[in-house]
């Protein structure tokens, strides 16, 4: 699980272009932007004759930039074939675009 993880975080960082990529940051991080915030959202098992199969790691991954038009939104979806764009929100005058990746 972790070599998925850390493949994934250096995608984001090749993505965004810079080392802006958190993964569960904590509270007390201050984090730089645009940056890229995600964690592991869930494991799907797809079973044959009572066995894992196949196991794909979901990941909510969430773009936070103050220009409300970031190039980063199509860049993700453009990269990960396995991209949902789940919503877009503002928050402290930041705006957060927030995926789901599927990520083996």
């Amino acid at each position: 699980m972790m070599e998925n993880r850390l493949a994934l975080h250096e995608e984001l960082v090749d993505i965004l272009g810079s080392d802006h990529v958190y993964f569960q940051p904590p509270e007390s991080i201050k984090m730089k932007y645009p940056a890229i915030v995600y964690f592991r959202d869930d494991i799907d098992n797809i079973k044959a004759d009572n066995l894992n199969y196949l196991r794909h790691h979901r990941f909510q991954v969430t773009v936070i930039d103050p220009d409300p038009d970031t190039e980063y939104v199509d860049a993700i979806l453009e990269h990960f074939p396995m991209c949902k764009y789940d919503r877009h929100y503002t928050a402290d005058n930041l705006n957060h675009d927030v995926f789901t990746i599927y990520y083996n």
